[in-house]
């Protein structure tokens, strides 16, 4: 049951899914979702894929200075020095050489050439079954098509530059899901959408026993993302999911928790990646199903550590 509900979920997540595209502003809204709503996060990431576009690898790194930055690099082919002929030599606006990067501005090769190149390299990554081999053709692909960014994360100090690259990466990571798999509604509403529709569906009124138990298990489990959101933001949870259901029927609509109105989430920049969503799902229920199948589950037992007695000060006199 469990299984089943999950699958009819994903379904309707897909269903639902928009590309994104090259659109920059959705790219934005993502990141500065995923950034703990920071716009100066989410302009920077949407900036750096305008730079090498969505074929580009983005990559992060500390900054020498206290400010945040992006720079757009061109990173080694992988060949021996000795292997190196004049004839591979072309030219480009400017190159930069410092003792730990080089950066090539507008390189001016044969744009013909370079098209048939990327071509090759895309069927060759559609084609490989291997993940490795997939992950080193992205990365000639973005070298070739797109170029390879590396935003540098600046801060005033080791601890606040810590958590701001852990943003940034939380970010670049849900960005990329976006564009892998595309943006759906945000705030739960869409796993609501999805429970709507599949209760008046034939093959929820075919289910019968547990496995009807385990199907409403996850339909009711779904509804616990924007309860919590409601709860997080002071309103009633299930007022707010009873007016969610209501709203429902256009696909988009939902609960904004920044300024409590029902809306077009999508049209309000409210929005989730697809896959965020889907793997979410897929995951709990795995393990959910790992659990009830097991015969016992080992753990490790936090000790409780006695506090040390403090030294007694010694009372006037005994000096």
């Amino acid at each position: 049951g469990i299984d089943k509900a999950v699958a009819a979920v994903v379904s309707h997540i897909k269903e639902n899914a928009i590309p994104v595209g090259d659109d920059i502003e959705k790219v934005e809204q993502i990141a500065t979702i995923s950034a703990n709503n920071d716009d100066a996060i989410g302009s920077l990431i949407a900036e750096a894929f305008r730079k090498v576009s969505k074929d580009g690898v983005i990559t992060i790194s500390d900054s020498k200075t206290m400010d945040t930055t992006i720079e757009v690099v061109r990173q080694d082919c992988g060949d021996n020095w000795d292997e190196v002929t004049a004839d591979w030599l072309g030219s480009a606006e400017s190159i930069v050489v410092t003792k730990d990067h080089t950066t090539i501005v507008n390189g001016e090769g044969d744009k013909q050439a370079v098209d048939e190149r990327c071509a090759q390299i895309r069927a060759q990554i559609e084609a490989t079954k291997s993940e490795f081999d997939r992950e080193k053709l992205q990365e000639r692909l973005a070298k070739m098509a797109g170029g390879v960014a590396r935003i540098c994360v600046g801060a005033a100090s080791e601890v606040e530059a810590k958590e701001k690259k852990d943003r940034v990466d939380d970010a670049l990571s849900a960005t990329r899901a976006a564009i892998e798999e595309g943006i759906i509604a945000g705030g739960g509403s869409l796993y609501l959408l999805a429970a709507n529709k599949i209760v008046l569906s034939h093959e929820y009124f075919q289910l019968s026993g547990d496995e009807k138990v385990g199907f409403d298990i996850v339909l009711r489990a779904i509804e616990e993302p924007l309860r919590q959101i409601a709860a997080n933001a002071g309103a009633e949870p299930g007022v707010v999911v009873e007016n969610v259901k209501q709203f429902i029927t256009p696909a988009g609509w939902g609960y904004n928790a920044y300024n409590g109105e029902y809306c077009n989430l999508i049209d309000c920049g409210v929005i989730d990646p697809a896959k965020v969503v889907r793997v979410a799902l897929e995951n709990a229920a795995s393990v959910a199903g790992m659990f009830l199948t097991t015969e016992c589950v080992i753990t490790d037992v936090k000790e409780e550590t006695p506090q040390t007695p403090q030294p007694q000060m010694p009372m006037n006199g005994m000096m």
